[in-house]
């Protein structure tokens, strides 16, 4: 009988011990799999965020200033508008460190008849701007028109289509990547077409604006600093010297998500490396045990003519054809867990989450593919040294016994 066969007689022959060993190498390969994929569009949905910045610092009205309610705008897409006075952006040309500032406008589609979607919509200055257009650049690299949108990629409008905000006509003429923040559920547009979608709302009897004009607020104002300006005081000195507003500084955002990110991919580590561990325990404590229960076999094996070196072959093919089942099993059902669940995953941890390219992911798979089987044989090395130094004539005598 050829080895083939007897590693697959052997394998199909204890089906319970197959198994058993099967469902610990597909748990060691999920974790290290799933992990990493976790891990990886963790980070990369922090550095998404923070090219998508692009400012140093950001000046919202002092009633929405707080950090975590533009986190939230930012990273988990919740919808939300505010307005300040115009005038801020002239007060802030004064402001001794501001090199460049663009301002942007907020507002909300109404979750009705008039409107496609309930989607965020952020007007920018295309003159201006120094933290949008970089980034829709491959969406889409023309001038905006006149209610002509640029989509989220969480969006299903596509190219072409048109989207109804307040009743007006809006044709996306381009579809963003996935940048795994919120704002892939955004919708971009000038700053002439926000202010027209303004006059739209309040002509549906949508209050948005109480008195104003629209052509007299802005949302935001994104600030880049001059070189060798400290950011921080710049910032201090938006809010000392402009009533009514808070800058805050964009890195500080980002610090705390990152610090959330820190804190998670220890936990991951920690539990990968525990699964891991624990995986290779097991394994050598079964196949010991094994060992033990297979001496009769094995001498028996020896007395047809097979050499010491094809009975360690036999143990180690064994545990090398289990592990590649199990780590090829364990990776599936991790691609099936993380990828089809990476919304519910984004939203439990609070930080948004970009997954890794394709040749990243095959990466990681082939990790934990090699350490499911590198570690299964070396956890039967053992068992393979004993079982290939058995007294042939002693295991037979006490087998007759």
């Amino acid at each position: 009988m050829s080895i083939r066969k007897l590693l697959l007689k052997s394998i199909t022959g204890r089906p319970l011990r197959s198994l058993a060993l099967l469902f610990i190498c597909a748990i060691m390969s999920g974790a290290v799999y799933g992990g990493a994929v976790v891990w990886a569009s963790l980070d990369n949905g922090i550095s998404s965020l923070e090219k998508r910045l692009g400012a140093d610092i950001i000046v919202v009205p002092k009633s929405a200033g707080e950090k975590t309610k533009l986190e939230e705008m930012l990273l988990q897409g919740t919808v939300g508008y505010f307005y300040m006075d115009k005038s801020v952006s002239d007060e802030l040309d004064k402001i001794d460190g501001v090199e460049k500032q663009s301002s942007q406008y907020f507002l909300v589609s109404a979750n009705s008849e008039c409107c496609s979607a309930k989607v965020q919509i952020i007007g920018f200055d295309e003159d201006t701007d120094i933290s949008v257009k970089p980034w829709l650049q491959n969406a889409y690299s023309k001038r905006l028109g006149q209610n002509e949108i640029i989509v989220g990629s969480k969006l299903t409008t596509k190219v072409g289509q048109i989207f109804k905000l307040y009743g007006v006509e809006c044709k996306a003429v381009g579809k963003l990547e996935s940048t795994g923040t919120g704002v892939d559920t955004a919708v971009y547009a000038s700053s002439d077409t926000v202010k027209g979608l303004i006059r739209a709302a309040q002509s549906k009897g949508i209050t948005v604006l109480s008195k104003q004009s629209p052509d007299d607020v802005i949302s935001s104002v994104y600030i880049k600093v001059r070189e060798g300006y400290d950011i921080d005081e710049v910032a201090a000195k938006i809010n000392l010297g402009i009533d009514g507003v808070q800058a805050v500084r964009t890195r500080s955002m980002i610090t705390g998500t990152a610090d959330k990110l820190s804190v998670l991919s220890a936990g991951i580590t920690i539990l990968i490396a525990a699964v891991c561990i624990l995986s290779a325990v097991i394994m050598l404590v079964v196949f010991t045990a094994l060992a033990n229960e297979r001496k009769g076999e094995f001498a028996l094996l020896r007395v047809i003519g097979f050499s010491r070196a094809r009975l360690a072959r036999q143990v180690l093919g064994e545990a090398f054809v289990i592990c590649v089942i199990g780590a090829l099993a364990g990776i599936a059902a991790a691609s099936a867990a993380v990828f089809p669940f990476g919304a519910l995953i984004e939203k439990k941890a609070d930080l948004p989450m970009l997954s890794p390219g394709s040749l990243s992911v095959i990466g990681y798979a082939l990790i934990a593919f090699s350490a499911v089987c590198v570690t299964g044989p070396l956890a039967s090395a053992y068992s393979a040294y004993r079982l290939s130094r058995i007294d042939t004539g002693r295991i037979l005598r006490e087998g007759d016994n």
